[in-house]
């Protein structure tokens, strides 16, 4: 049964079909195209990929591709990774100089609490060296 939906689906694919242009007022055949399913399948899949293709050549072999997300000049993405750098030790240069200044403050007005080290250290004892 499968081979004969096979063939019905490939008839009704190469049933030729007649698409009669007229004119409304004359009732005059102006253009006539003999077509089947599968040559309208074929002329638009052609008619896409055709657009597909001038849409990526037009992205690629022109300067278009620089307002896609993510692409640019390697000298423009360098430059960008420098100033990234150097923001991010600022902005920790910033932090380190905040966390100084509050100390100070803290210090200078009295209100330090001093928290002594009292862990005990196990010190070995050095080995006698026997000659």
């Amino acid at each position: 049964m499968a081979k004969l939906e096979a063939t019905t689906t490939i008839k009704r694919l190469r049933n030729r079909y007649r698409l009669l242009v007229m004119n409304d007022d004359t009732y005059e055949e102006v253009v006539t195209f003999k077509l089947s399913r599968l040559s309208v399948y074929i002329m638009l899949s052609s008619i896409f990929v055709i657009l597909v293709g001038l849409t990526v050549a037009l992205i690629v072999f022109t300067p278009l591709k620089q307002y896609v997300p993510g692409y640019g000049n390697q000298s423009a993405r360098k430059e960008l990774q420098l100033l990234k750098m150097r923001t991010d030790s600022l902005e920790q240069a910033i932090r380190y100089k905040d966390v100084y200044l509050d100390n100070l403050k803290k210090v200078l007005s009295g209100n330090v609490a001093i928290q002594y080290d009292t862990t005990v250290l196990d010190v070995p004892k050095p080995e006698l060296i026997a000659d």
